[in-house]
C-alpha cells in the first residue's frame, strides 16, 4: 500500500489508535536503517527456512522480514539467489540504565560476539579519582573519563550479541558528550560501596569478576581493566596494553588489540605512526582474574595532546569502537 495512503487511513482513526501505528511505523524504518546484519538465500530455502537458519523463528521476525526487504522478492514472495537480504535484529528493546535516558535503550544488531562474556572495570572510582589532570582551569580525573569509555565499550559490544558485566557503576552518570565531564564519588562495584584503601578496592573488583566467571557458560570470557596514566606533562605516550606474564591468552588479546590501534592509526592519521606497546605487567588485577585479562592505560592525562584523546566525545567513542574491533577479532581468533 502506498504510503500517503496508509497516512490517510490514519488520519480517519482515533488518536490513541493512530499514534501507536505512526510510532509502529517509525519503529520500523528505525529497524530498517540500523539492522546490518544480511544473509543470503541458499539454493531451495524459503523465507521461513532462512530464518530459521539465522536463528529467527518468531513471526515478529518473519513480518519484520518482509517489511525491512521490500522489492527483493519474486512474485510469490519467493527469495532471489545472489541476493543480500537485511536480517531483522535477534533481540529489539533492549535496556542499559547506566547508559542515560538517551542511550539506555539499543538493539542487537549483530552476532559478532554471540557466545563471547566480557568483564568491564574503569579504573579506580567511588573515593578514589585516579589521576588528576588540570584544563582551563578544570580537574580532570581519572575515573570520569576511564568510565565514560568503559560505558561506550560496554554497549558497542552489546549490540554485537555480547554477554557484558559492568563492574564499576554510577547510577547517575551515564555516557556522556560533555568535553569536562563532571567529578562524583558516586561509584560502586556492582552496587558495592568502594574502598579507599587500595588493596581492599581491587580485591573487591577480582573478587566480583571470579564470582561472575563461575555462573558464566560462555567459553570466550575476557576482563578489560580501561585506565588513563599520569606522566610528565610534556610526556605524550600511545595507548599501552599490557598482560599478566604467563597468560597466552592474554598476551594475545593485548597484541590483537594493539594490532588493530596499529591499523587504525594508519588509516586515519597516516603520518603520525603509532607507538603503543603489549609488555607484562605484573598488576594486582591481572594476576587475580580467573578469566584472561588486558589493561589499557589510554593516554597521558597531564598532556595537552594526549587529552584531546579523552575530552573530546568523538574520540572517547572511537577509543571504545577501536577496543571493541580487537575483542571481535580476538574471539573470531579464539575458535580457529
Amino acid at each position: 500500500m502506498p504510503i500517503f495512503r496508509i497516512f490517510a487511513y490514519i488520519c480517519h482513526m482515533k488518536k490513541t489508535i493512530a499514534f501507536a501505528l505512526l510510532a509502529f511505523l517509525l519503529s520500523a524504518i528505525g529497524e530498517g536503517l540500523h539492522a546490518q546484519e544480511t544473509a543470503r538465500p541458499k539454493r531451495g530455502e524459503g523465507i521461513g527456512r532462512m530464518l530459521k537458519r539465522t536463528g529467527r523463528t518468531s513471526k515478529e521476525h518473519y513480518a519484520r522480514f518482509l517489511e525491512l526487504n521490500k522489492g527483493k522478492f519474486t512474485k510469490d514472495n519467493g527469495l532471489k539467489m545472489g541476493v543480500d537480504y537485511v536480517l531483522p535484529p535477534l533481540e529489539t528493546g533492549n535496556t542499559e540504565p547506566l547508559f542515560g535516558k538517551k542511550l539506555a535503550r539499543y538493539e542487537v544488531t549483530s552476532q559478532d560476539l554471540k557466545g563471547a562474556c566480557f568483564y568491564l572495570v574503569s579504573g579506580h572510582g567511588g573515593p578514589d579519582p585516579g589521576a588528576i589532570g588540570i584544563s582551563n582551569g578544570r580537574q580532570l580525573h581519572e575515573d570520569e573519563y576511564a568510565y565514560d569509555i568503559m560505558l561506550r565499550l560496554a554497549r558497542n559490544l552489546l549490540m554485537r550479541g555480547a554477554k557484558v558485566h559492568i563492574l564499576i557503576q554510577d547510577a547517575k552518570d551515564g555516557i556522556r558528550d560533555d568535553r569536562f565531564l563532571a567529578n562524583s564519588s558516586r561509584e560502586t562495584c556492582m552496587g558495592e560501596k568502594i574502598p579507599l584503601n587500595q588493596v581492599e578496592r581491587l580485591k573487591q573488583r577480582c573478587d566480583k569478576i571470579n564470582q561472575l566467571c563461575k555462573k558464566d557458560k560462555e567459553k570466550y570470557r575476557r576482563a578489560v581493566f580501561i585506565h588513563v596514566d599520569s606522566r610528565g606533562k610534556g610526556e605524550q605516550i600511545d595507548v599501552f596494553f599490557y598482560h599478566c606474564e604467563g597468560s597466552t591468552q592474554g598476551r594475545r588479546l593485548a597484541n590483537t588489540l594493539r594490532d588493530t590501534f596499529d591499523r587504525k592509526y594508519g588509516k586515519h592519521q597516516p603520518n603520525r605512526g603509532f607507538s603503543g606497546t603489549v609488555s607484562a605487567r605484573n598488576l594486582y588485577v591481572l594476576r587475580n582474574t580467573t578469566p584472561a585479562a588486558v589493561f589499557l592505560e589510554l593516554g597521558n592525562i597531564q598532556n595537552k595532546r594526549d587529552l584531546q584523546r579523552l575530552i573530546l566525545p568523538d574520540n572517547r567513542q572511537a577509543l571504545a569502537n577501536w577496543i571493541a574491533e580487537g575483542l571481535v577479532t580476538d574471539y573470531k581468533n579464539s575458535k580457529r
